[in-house]
């Protein structure tokens, strides 16, 4: 009888290995499971009390000296990426996220391929375990209130096309 339970854990670990390797190499993703990143589409729920206004389609003009965006993607591994935010007149200020508007300051949101991964609230962030492809890599930079910043009506964004090989 041990020797059947030690198979059986054996026979677990391995089983379930395999699996996670098997879904980090296709790109599977599981429903509602977040990665520790902010991923889910924030037009099919309510955010509560104190979050009126949190419409990610508004903009909100610079003021002051207009931000400007660029980034880098510097290689972290085989199919990670380590993405460099690059504001220039911008604040990063996770401290006075969902608060009022203050001129300048802000965090960026992350998308791949269309779909907002993440808040960034520093200048770099980690992309990991990205499937074998091109992707589209987005960042926009918002407003405390989440609307996102604009120049004379465009807005202030960047986007790149990554392939993993």
């Amino acid at each position: 009888m041990p020797k059947t339970f030690i198979f059986l854990i054996i026979g677990l670990f391995f089983g379930t290995g395999a699996g996670f390797l098997l879904a980090a190499s296709t790109g599977a993703q599981v429903e509602g499971h977040a990665h520790g990143a902010e991923v889910h589409d924030h037009s099919a729920h309510d955010h509560g009390e104190g979050t009126e206004g949190h419409d990610h389609s508004q903009l909100t003009e610079a003021e002051g000296p207009a931000p400007e965006l660029s980034i880098a993607l510097h290689p972290d591994g085989r199919q990670s990426r380590n993405l460099e935010i690059i504001a220039r007149n911008f604040i990063f200020d996770p401290e006075a996220v969902n608060g009022e508007h203050i001129p300048g300051h802000g965090h960026a949101h992350v998308y791949v391929n269309g779909v907002k991964i993440a808040r960034a609230y520093a200048p770099w962030f980690h992309l990991s375990a990205l499937p074998v492809g091109e992707h589209e890599v987005r960042v926009t930079l918002n407003a405390n209130d989440h609307t996102q910043l604009a120049v004379e009506g465009e807005p202030i964004e960047v986007t790149e096309t990554l392939v993993i090989e």
